[in-house]
C-alpha cells in the first residue's frame, strides 16, 4: 500500500510539475466573459478550466494549463447575457462564441471583433510563442507578461472610439462603440482573393506585406507590440517568445494599467465629464457613488489613468 501510494503521489507531483500557471485578470470595471479555445487539430492538451465563465471588474482567476498547450486563444467577452435565447455568438455584443457561456471546444473560436490572446507553449526545445492579435479585430485592451522577464505583447489603448468608420462597432445601448474591426474582419475588399485577408494570391507574407492591409497602421502605431495582420512577424514586434525550459507562468490582463482615461462610459457620461463637468458639485447618490466606484477602481489597480466605468 506504500509502494501505491508513493507512486501515485509521485505521478502528481510531475503532473503539477509539467503545468504552467496562467492567470486571467479583469482590471476593466465592468464584468467580463473571459473565453478559451483549443484548436484540436494541432494538439489534445487543454487547460484545467472551463472554456468560457463570468469574471467581475478587478477579479483574477487562475489556472493550470499543460506545458505542451498548442494553438491556444484566450479573449474576452463584453456585453453577455445567456438567460435567454440559443447558446451562441449572439448572446454577446462581441467576442461571442458557439456554445454560449461555455464555448463548443471544436467550433468556438469567438466571433470577431476581439482582441485574442495566443499561446503555443514550447516542446522538444522549441520555444513559447504568444502574441496580442488583432486580425480579428479589436475589443478589449489586452497584455500578456510573465514572471520569467520574457517579452511583454499587448494592445493597451482603447481602439474603439477613433476607430476609423468602416471598421467601427458594434456598438452598446448608450451608441458607445466597443468593438473596432480588422479590415478583413469588415468585410473590405474582395472575398476571395483579398491582401486585407491575404487570401487568393496574396496568401504569402511576399504577396501580402503590411502595406497592402488597410488601416494597418491605425492598428499597429496605437499597439505596437501586438499582432496586427495575418503576416505580420516581419515587424518584430509581433511575435513574442519564451524559452521554454524556464517553464514561464503568464498573465493576461484586460484593462490594464495604460488603457486610455476615457476608454469606457458611465451611464452615458464619461468619467472625466462626471468629476469635472456641469452639475460637478452635485451630491446625489448616483454622482457620488459613481466616484466613489471609480476612485476605488483606480486605486486597486494601481493606475495612473480613471476608466469610464460601465453602469452594468
Amino acid at each position: 500500500m506504500k509502494t501505491f501510494v508513493g507512486t501515485v503521489t509521485l505521478a502528481v507531483l510531475a503532473a503539477n510539475a509539467s503545468a504552467r500557471t496562467f492567470t486571467v485578470t479583469n482590471n476593466c470595471p465592468f464584468t467580463i466573459w473571459p473565453a478559451i479555445f483549443t484548436d484540436l487539430n494541432v494538439g489534445s492538451a487543454t487547460p484545467d478550466q472551463p472554456t468560457g465563465w463570468e469574471q467581475g471588474a478587478y477579479q483574477t482567476v487562475s489556472f493550470s494549463v499543460p506545458d505542451n498547450w498548442q494553438a491556444g486563444r484566450i479573449w474576452g467577452r463584453r456585453d453577455c447575457d445567456f438567460s435567454t435565447g440559443t447558446p451562441g455568438p449572439t448572446q454577446c455584443l462581441d467576442g461571442g462564441c458557439n456554445g454560449g457561456l461555455e464555448c463548443d471546444p471544436n467550433t468556438g473560436t469567438g466571433v470577431p471583433p476581439a482582441t485574442v490572446a495566443e499561446f503555443t507553449l514550447g516542446i522538444n526545445g522549441a520555444p513559447d510563442n504568444y502574441d496580442v492579435s488583432l486580425v480579428d479585430g479589436y475589443n478589449l485592451p489586452v497584455r500578456i507578461d510573465n514572471n520569467k522577464g520574457c517579452g511583454i505583447a499587448d494592445c493597451p489603448v482603447d481602439l474603439g472610439p477613433n476607430c476609423p468608420d468602416p471598421l467601427k462597432g458594434p456598438f452598446d445601448s448608450t451608441g458607445f462603440p466597443v468593438g473596432c474591426k480588422s479590415a478583413c474582419a469588415a468585410g473590405l475588399g474582395d472575398p476571395v482573393n483579398n491582401p486585407n485577408c491575404c487570401t487568393g494570391t496574396h496568401n504569402t507574407p511576399a504577396t501580402c506585406p503590411s502595406s497592402g492591409v488597410e488601416y494597418y497602421s491605425y492598428f499597429k502605431d496605437n499597439c505596437p507590440n501586438s499582432y496586427a495582420y495575418a503576416y505580420d512577424e516581419s515587424s518584430g514586434t509581433a511575435l513574442w517568445t519564451c524559452d521554454s525550459s524556464l517553464a514561464a507562468d503568464y498573465t493576461i490582463t484586460f484593462c490594464p494599467a495604460h488603457a486610455s482615461l476615457d476608454s469606457f462610459p458611465v451611464g452615458g457620461e464619461s468619467i472625466v465629464d462626471v468629476i469635472s463637468g456641469p452639475g460637478s458639485e452635485d451630491d446625489s447618490p448616483y454622482r457620488l457613488g459613481t466616484l466613489d466606484a471609480v476612485l476605488a477602481g483606480r486605486d486597486r489597480v494601481k493606475t495612473d489613468f480613471v476608466f469610464r466605468a460601465r453602469s452594468h
